[in-house]
């Protein structure tokens, strides 16, 4: 195997697929990254048994040679040494050569590295995936429902299926919700194409962060590939598998209240940094508590008191407050993490009671909900 590349478009697809290479393996191989070579071009592949990328590198691209093979084969590299010396190498271009034995040589200008490698049919194959259940989204709308969802999974082992981010299609319309069951947050969007039947499939939100940090921001579509087992995310020379976790996702629609006692109409800029100053003094351990009491005249106080520190309280004005008084204590970092997600300038606040649930949704949008669970503080 030999052929020459761009050096940037090598460290570009060497960094996509670094994202699912590990060094904590229990399978040697997969500190590597495998690399393929055609005449059509070079595939990269990492994985960690859980995610698994592959990324394409075209030999010509609009008539602009990018890789010249001087003859096809494959090899495995150590990762991290691999990545870190492509990164670092002197000229715009790089020569790659195999020689007996996986010992491979890697030139640019006056360097020259020799890594020993591996075979690359040790290396475990990709999952087939029978492509029969496809929906089509844009890019750009994919990295939103993650970053509106994503930070809301569980980050602890108990309940595993938590940990995931539940992805329902039906019909034309897509839900994605994740809950670590204090606080949830959901989202709805229009896919491209309609689809038949449902599907209700639970993806790691550690795959999902990966994910959003590979894909750029650009209306072209993404395919999603949905199997028994894996999820697959199609872009432009790019593949993205990941395995699904294993298990019912507990229905969600029952914790949404249908009604509330309290409505508050406020400003989310206003409310959020209300919310952030009076955290500076809960920040102790676990008591990150804020409190919310509504009073006279549109007014919202929020306020935080912390014995051995201090006290702090705000009046925030609200466009509109209907319904019953209330005081309710909640996490400062669960209801700033939740309007960080929203979008709109505005945002509508439904309690059903001190220690009921409560929603928070943006003003004249349905397409998305943040639903947190209040702390008791007495």
């Amino acid at each position: 195997m030999r052929f020459i590349i761009q050096r940037d478009r090598l460290v570009h697809s060497v960094q996509e697929v670094m994202k699912a290479v590990t060094s904590r393996t229990t399978i040697p191989i997969l500190t590597g990254i495998k690399i393929s070579v055609t005449s059509e071009g070079v595939t990269l592949t990492g994985s960690d048994s859980d995610i698994s990328i592959q990324s394409f590198i075209p030999a010509e691209v609009d008539g602009d040679e990018i890789v010249e093979v001087k003859s096809s084969g494959g090899i495995v590299l150590n990762a991290r040494f691999f990545s870190e010396i492509v990164k670092k190498l002197p000229m715009d271009t790089v020569e790659i050569e195999v020689e007996n034995n996986f010992q491979t040589i890697i030139r640019s200008g006056k360097a020259e590295f020799n890594l020993n490698g591996l075979d690359p049919e040790e290396y475990p194959h990709l999952p087939i995936i029978a492509e029969e259940n496809i929906f089509k989204l844009p890019t750009d709308l994919l990295k939103t429902l993650i970053r509106q969802t994503g930070f809301a999974v569980s980050t602890s082992e108990t309940r595993p299926i938590l940990t995931g981010v539940n992805l329902k299609v039906q019909d034309d319309e897509l839900t994605c919700i994740a809950t670590d069951s204090h606080r949830l947050a959901m989202r709805t969007a229009k896919i491209e194409n309609k689809i038949n039947g449902t599907y209700s499939v639970v993806i790691p939100g550690k795959s999902l962060n990966e994910l959003s940090k590979i894909l750029d921001d650009t209306n072209e579509l993404i395919e999603i590939v949905i199997t028994e087992n894996q999820v697959l995310f199609k872009a432009e020379n790019l593949l993205f598998f990941s395995r699904l976790l294993e298990g019912n996702y507990p229905d969600t629609s029952r914790l949404i209240p249908s009604d509330s006692k309290t409505d508050v109409t406020v400003h989310t800029k206003d409310f959020l940094q209300a919310i952030d100053r009076a955290s500076l003094l809960a920040r102790e351990g676990r008591n990150n508590v804020v409190k919310l009491t509504t009073l006279e005249d549109r007014i919202i106080e929020v306020s935080s008191n912390t014995p051995e520190i201090g006290k702090v309280i705000e009046e925030v004005q609200a466009e509109a407050i209907e319904g019953e008084d209330l005081k309710i204590s909640f996490s400062a970092k669960f209801v700033m993490d939740a309007l960080k997600a929203l979008e709109g300038s505005d945002i509508k606040i439904n309690f059903t009671g001190a220690m009921r649930p409560f929603v928070i949704r943006p003003l004249h949008d349905d397409s998305m909900l943040q639903l947190i669970l209040p702390v008791r503080t007495y």
